[in-house]
């Protein structure tokens, strides 16, 4: 005599009774062995940045693999209260969130309780101090940041009042953490731009190794360490109270011709840059932190490195022009005709960028091998304020608390 078969459909609908009463191998007449508890690692979305803290986390933490960076601006007729409450709601949510905790009127902590890294930067653009009545407060660079001979801006990609940088290894919790950001944000402010940028997945290659952008170059080589003095005097402004702590951000959007790139030779794209694709390490020998030799002749006598590869114009000449680094990958597919829309979205925290990146992108703009292929199509500066404490918001101490 045949057992009856178990139908698909008994499972499915039916199935309550007969997996609580010892579940599909009792229903059928089966004797299942016991699974052996295998020792899980604690999963990496579990990692959480702080929030508080004397300086912004986003800056001098270990690049995550995903980033979006929005701006927003302000609506007309904001005033200080204004931007309190916008500040002061954005402050919480970005806290919450990025300590895998649901923000206020939220019901989703499946979404939330991996954060992966997840971190909230703001900055201040110059229409927020018009707001809160100190105009002469923002720094000239950041209102008036120069148009550089090669620069190709477009509108839709640059300025902003506010800016968010959101960042997590992980997009689904990152795409979650905009879109409660904007919520809370929308009854007082407007979206003017959103730019989304990526890295390679964490863990693809050794911890601290330098990222590739998309021309298959090391990027970042020359940044400074994090927690060493030399990154501190680099990043961290000093000026007024309300500034101590935190830096300035000169964001800009660099298309790529990839297509032309592609098709370079080589020993060519080395030279343009002075540093090998393979390693990074400069074309006269050594390793990747170390600088090209740019005394070095071939046998004939002539330069190995060209007066005008990248890596020679963009050299701090000073200490500075030192800046941090944080470069993340674009692509927005081909258009119509199938030309890429594709490069880097590159953010340069320092703590003046008159004396930093004005100097070092006015050389660049005036002569560096890379033009042939990258353009400048957005631009963008902010003051990035320093953390704050639990209880207090970001920017408290130059809009005030009352």
């Amino acid at each position: 005599m045949t057992q009856p078969s178990l139908s698909r459909r008994r499972l499915l609908l039916g199935g309550g009774a007969t997996l609580a009463g010892g579940g599909l191998a009792g229903a059928a007449g089966l004797s299942l062995t016991p699974e052996a508890t295998v020792p899980q690692e604690e999963a990496k979305g579990a990692q959480n940045v702080p929030f508080h803290g004397p300086h912004q986390a986003g800056i001098a933490t270990e690049a995550q693999s995903h980033a979006r960076f929005l701006a927003l601006d302000l609506k007309k007729g904001a005033d200080v209260e204004h931007v309190r409450r916008l500040l002061r709601l954005l402050t919480d949510d970005a806290a919450k969130l990025t300590a895998g905790q649901m923000p206020l009127a939220s019901n989703d902590p499946e979404i939330v309780s991996l954060p992966s890294r997840l971190t909230v930067t703001f900055g201040f653009g110059p229409g927020l101090f018009d707001a809160i009545g100190r105009s002469a407060d923002c720094p000239e660079v950041i209102r008036d940041l120069p148009v550089f001979a090669t620069d190709r801006l477009e509108q839709r990609w640059s300025g902003g009042d506010v800016l968010l940088q959101v960042c997590s290894d992980d997009p689904v919790p990152l795409s979650y953490a905009v879109r409660r950001l904007v919520r809370d944000a929308r009854d007082l402010a407007t979206v003017r731009w959103m730019q989304t940028g990526f890295n390679p997945a964490r863990g693809s290659e050794p911890a601290a190794t330098t990222p590739r952008n998309l021309m298959g170059q090391r990027d970042g080589t020359a940044n400074p360490a994090s927690g060493t003095t030399e990154f501190d005097d680099t990043v961290w402004a000093e000026g007024p109270d309300w500034l101590k702590g935190g830096s300035m951000l000169v964001f800009r959007r660099i298309r790529m011709d990839v297509d032309t790139w592609d098709d370079l030779g080589r020993p060519a794209k080395e030279m343009a840059t002075a540093r090998r694709l393979s390693d990074g390490s400069p074309v006269t020998g050594g390793s990747e932190q170390d600088d090209p030799d740019t005394a070095a002749v071939d046998g004939q006598g002539l330069p190995v490195v060209a007066a005008e590869a990248h890596v020679v114009r963009a050299t701090a000449l000073t200490p500075a022009e030192r800046m941090l680094r944080r470069g993340f990958s674009y692509d927005d597919g081909p258009d119509a005709s199938g030309k890429p829309d594709c490069g880097l979205l590159f953010a340069a925290f320092q703590s003046d960028a008159a004396k930093s990146f004005v100097p070092v992108q006015q050389r660049l703009a005036e002569s560096d091998a890379m033009n042939i292929w990258i353009t400048h199509v957005g631009s963008a500066a902010f003051v990035i304020p320093p953390g704050c404490a639990e209880g207090a918001f970001i920017g408290e101490a130059l809009v005030g608390s009352a």
